[in-house]
């Protein structure tokens, strides 16, 4: 049996530099697939889809709502062609009730553990039109080594710096920020990965710089001890959203690799201020994540928000408009309000101003959006500040013997230690 997956591709953010990292939905859910199913992968962000590819089902997974519009597109060629096409990943979870318009089956939840009986239902000819775990997640225990094989290493480089590997550490955030949709994904309460399994699935990775995608490393300060100790050997250097403001847990960190957090910057308070001060005195890099168009800023305050950003020197910034996606707190409240502008998910990219801010106009806040890009980046492009960064990195891993270069021409990557690898 053969299964075709595919990864839609989606519009980038305007004036962010355009680079792909290997997509983490896809390699989780095929880690799951039993046995004997034969899986090929399609990311569609860089390589074309082959819709004559004479697979027995079509899966296609979704991240981000702004990429439903052209996921839908897909799956009408694919079933023009008489294939059988199942949904999944976070979009799907989001738009539950849109995308079963334009699927023969929905997956809902956390696959490990699941699949099996999918598959089996297909084999039968007895496909459900939805498979819903949205609220029953499967053990921790069960989260195993995502299944990287399937990608083609080749397409994840940008002018020869092989990008970040994707893995995660633990599901689940106690946090339930405003803007955010995990509490809804993947349940309000912190369901950490056993470190040993974590440690199994670094060490399986070969690619030295990883990208670790849990939504808080802030959550149970023993846990994030114990996983940072056992990080520290594998001489890794990882990027992560916010880590837990502690002395202690700064050092570990910074031991076991830290290279650069992104780090939500919402004000100009010394609370932020001291904050990214602290993972700078670790060595620790900031990418700061900036929502523009909370009900509490106008113009001005915008623009002394972006001056704050240069003072603090900020190493890197993504600038994004606040986007009301299904299922977060402010979605709720604005559609009460009557604040929402459109449902058009093409325009979902956090980009765009699909709401009325509370003070200013939408032309405004998009304006605004552009000033802040232009204004950070004024003496040098995000290019030259990500950059900056990889020399860090490259420095730290030449000092420790771990650097490892990819050659696009040859598409083998060299390591100094041990040679052509």
């Amino acid at each position: 049996m053969k299964l075709k997956l595919v990864y839609p591709r989606w519009p980038k953010l305007d004036r962010q530099t355009e680079f792909h990292l290997p997509p983490h939905g896809p390699v989780v859910f095929a880690a799951a697939v039993p046995a004997g199913i034969e899986v090929a992968f399609t990311d569609e962000n860089l390589e074309a889809i082959d819709f004559d590819d004479p697979a027995d089902l079509v899966a296609i997974s979704t991240m981000l709502t702004c990429q439903l519009p052209r996921a839908f597109e897909v799956a009408r060629e694919f079933k023009a062609r008489g294939r059988t096409v199942i949904f999944g990943g976070i979009a799907t979870m989001l738009h539950a009730e849109e995308v079963m318009q334009h699927a023969d089956s929905v997956f809902l939840g956390e696959v490990e553990g699941r699949l099996e009986a999918l598959f089996d239902d297909f084999r039968k000819g007895k496909l459900k039109k939805v498979y819903d775990f949205m609220n029953n997640p499967p053990a921790i225990e069960l989260v195993g080594t995502a299944r990287r094989e399937i990608l083609n290493r080749e397409l994840y480089n940008y002018r020869g710096v092989q990008m970040l590997d994707l893995v995660h550490a633990s599901r689940g955030c106690k946090f339930d920020c405003f803007p955010c949709c995990t509490g809804f994904l993947g349940g309000k309460k912190f369901r950490p990965r056993p470190v040993d399994q974590v440690i199994e699935e670094m060490e399986a990775i070969r690619n030295n710089r990883l990208f670790i995608v849990d939504n808080s490393l802030a959550q149970d300060r023993e846990w994030l001890k114990d996983l940072f100790t056992a990080m520290i050997p594998l001489k890794k250097k990882w990027v992560s959203h916010p880590i837990l403001d502690d002395p202690e847990i700064l050092r570990l960190a910074a031991d076991a690799g830290a290279w650069y957090v992104y780090q939500a910057v919402f004000d100009t308070s010394d609370v932020i201020r001291n904050r990214i001060r602290r993972l700078k005195d670790h060595g620790i890099g900031v990418e700061g994540t900036i929502i523009l168009g909370t009900d509490d800023q106008d113009e001005d305050d915008i623009k002394r928000l972006v001056d704050f950003l240069l003072e603090v020197e900020l190493d890197v910034a993504e600038f994004t408009i606040l986007t009301p996606f299904p299922h977060s707190p402010i979605r709720g409240q604005m559609e009460k309000e009557g604040r929402i502008l459109s449902n058009n998910w093409i325009d979902y990219t956090a980009g765009k101003v699909v709401f009325q801010p509370k003070k200013m106009t939408p032309e405004k806040l998009q304006e605004m959006y552009h000033y802040a890009w232009d204004t950070f980046y004024a003496g040098g492009g995000h290019q030259l500040k990500m950059g900056e960064l990889f020399k860090n990195v490259i420095r730290r891993e030449m000092d420790d013997g771990t650097y490892r270069r990819y050659n696009p021409k040859t598409r083998r990557t060299f390591d100094k230690q041990k040679g052509q690898a």
